[in-house]
């Protein structure tokens, strides 16, 4: 059986990331950045397709692990019969070439460890050529390759590279993994100390910008905005949406998903989390990638893109992967990146009207390809699309897709009223008055009480919780009060929100889910609007519940198992719990 997903902990040098174990293994490393196939697999399924582990060899009576302060350097303690020993993980800020470090510090008396390096590239199904070395060792495969600099002896066995070594307190033992192309030379040797020293202040230095004003959630805050930091793609701003592919959001079933890509769809609320925690580089790195990424004809714009603008997203299964928890297929790609989500538009919109709130600036070209999406939305709005969620059954006419439409038009005109642009702008108030009055008419369901997943539904989706988010309808308007309980009482899994009701399987896909994560925090920021605060901490308190004893989180959680599904950690969810801490706090 896999390890739990909340046994992992995120390592990471903002352009690749690495998922370390409680039990010392690394079961996930992408090198050189988020979606290479230069990874191990173990996390997606056994250790031959891919793990590092650095452990105790005897029984371990006690483990404790933390993130050395607002860093992702991580600590693993355990103690055993002989004694204590401490493993440092950490990526040193990257220059060149990728680092992953692993320091083995004696504490009490002597511990024997054991390490296994089981290297495999194109997830989990090439085995490399493996040398040992006077470095350590050497695994190549095609272009790609690894080195392994350490003092200790390793051997080679049935495709493994193993040792075995004792360390007494006050000892140090380093081992460091670099990745490099196999048709260039690999990269010098490291002093390991002043390599932690350095990652050490990059994350103190960074850290120390953060803007305490989310109340007594500050702490739980600052990790989740280390992980967006951490999930972020130094070299063009973009931020993927997990460092992972495929863990599953029904254990054991077919929805596993590639997430290692950047959603224009969470552009608006990320910017606000970065901005109004001091993290404002960040926020205008990320907003230029918006920009560059989504330039290009307005038919084709899409709903994710690689880490640095990539388009083309082909969607492939890696049969030889068992899946975690046997849930399969294992996917690389997203086939999602070709639906045609209207939303899309309104986010877009809204991300840019929010930066210009923040006065972030923006680049030339910005305001001529928004003019361009509002007459692809123009043209647009009234037809049917495959909405939020990315389901894989019919279009529809969802009633969140067509508030989002109203979000474009209404963000066009405030950038003519407000921010002085040029634009049709009575075409666009008559077409956002439009807009407006057809979701009220054909969006709400007097059956029901609530506004409905979709035009002429007598079903919920807990997407519209946004309509008073984005200001579409007042919060105390008696519709969206309504709305929201009945979100309480129909979506609401042991006091955590589900994205939709798929009792007839209505997103075309087998099975179901867990409870997804961040409509529960769009929930805990209705409850605040219409009054409810009090409802609204005590969600919040549940959802900070969920986060593991590092503080992160992922996609969903199940409450059927109590366990923590989708890919980990969820840029989105921790963008969820960085932006509800702070309306709460500001609330109170």
């Amino acid at each position: 059986m896999s390890s739990p997903i909340e046994d992992y902990a995120l390592v990471g040098d903002t352009h690749s990331a690495a998922l370390v174990g409680r039990d010392g293994s690394v079961d996930w490393l992408c090198l050189p950045r988020f979606d290479s196939p230069s990874c191990f697999a173990r996390l997606l399924g056994n250790e031959d397709h891919g793990r590092w582990l650095l452990a105790p060899t005897g029984e371990v009576t006690a483990t404790t692990r933390r993130y050395r302060g607002a860093s992702t350097i991580l600590e693993t303690e355990w103690t055993t019969a002989s004694g204590r020993v401490r493993v440092t993980d950490f990526m040193p800020p990257r220059h060149v070439h990728p680092r992953l470090v692993r320091l083995v510090e004696g504490l009490e008396g002597d511990v024997e460890m054991t390490t296994e390096l089981v290297v495999r590239f194109d997830y989990g199904e090439s085995v490399p050529w493996v040398e040992h070395t006077g470095r350590g060792l050497s695994a190549v495969s095609g272009p790609e390759a690894l080195c392994l600099d350490t003092a200790v002896s390793l051997r080679g066995e049935d495709h493994r590279s193993r040792a075995g070594f004792r360390v007494a307190a006050g000892e140090e033992v380093g081992f460091c993994l670099g990745w490099h192309r196999s048709f260039e030379p690999p990269p010098a040797p490291i002093e390991l100390g002043a390599a932690l020293e350095a990652t050490g202040e990059y994350w103190e230095s960074w850290s120390g910008r953060v803007k305490a004003v989310h109340g007594h959630w500050q702490e739980l805050v600052t990790r989740s905005l280390v992980t967006l930091k951490a999930l972020t793609y130094a070299p063009t701003g973009g931020i993927v949406a997990a460092a992972t592919t495929s863990l599953p959001e029904d254990l054991g079933g077919v929805r596993n998903w590639d997430y290692r890509y950047c959603w224009v769809r969470d552009a608006s609320l990320t910017l606000d989390a970065l901005v109004e925690a001091g993290c404002r580089e960040e926020a205008e790195a990320w907003m230029a990638w918006v920009v560059r990424a989504t330039a290009g004809a307005p038919d084709q714009l899409q709903i994710m893109y690689g880490p640095g603008g990539e388009r083309r997203l082909t969607e492939f299964e890696v049969d030889g992967l068992p899946g975690y928890e046997g849930s399969k297929p294992v996917r690389v790609g997203n086939a999602a990146s070709e639906q045609f989500q209207l939303d899309v538009y309104g986010e877009l919109m809204d991300a840019t009207d929010r930066a210009r709130r923040h006065g972030i600036s923006e680049p030339p070209v910005a305001w001529a390809l928004q003019r361009a999406l509002m007459d692809f939305v123009t043209e647009h709005w009234r037809d049917p699309d495959d909405g939020i969620w990315e389901v894989r059954g019919p279009r529809r006419h969802f009633t969140h897709s067509k508030v989002m439409a109203w979000v474009a038009f209404d963000r066009a005109v405030r950038a003519v009223e407000r921010y002085g642009k040029e634009g049709p702008v009575d075409d666009w108030r008559q077409a956002r008055d439009e807009v407006h009055a057809e979701v009220l008419d054909r969006g709400w369901n007097a059956e029901v009480g609530a506004f409905t997943q979709y035009y002429g539904a007598d079903r919920l989706d807990a997407s519209i919780l946004m309509l008073p988010l984005v200001g579409f309808l007042p919060p105390d308007d008696r519709r969206v009060v309504a709305t929201v309980e009945a979100v309480e009482r129909e979506l609401l899994v042991d006091g955590f929100v589900r994205r939709y009701q798929n009792d007839s399987g209505v997103d075309g896909l087998p099975g179901g889910e867990g409870a997804f994560l961040p409509c529960s925090f769009w929930l805990a920021d209705c409850l605040a609007l219409i009054g409810r605060h009090d409802d609204a901490t005590a969600l919040f308190g549940r959802l900070a519940g969920l986060a593991n004893d590092l503080g992160l989180l992922s996609e969903e959680y199940d409450p059927r198992v109590g366990r923590l599904v989708g890919n980990f950690p969820q840029a989105f969810t921790h963008v969820g719990l960085v932006n509800t801490a702070r309306n709460l706090a500001t609330r109170v």
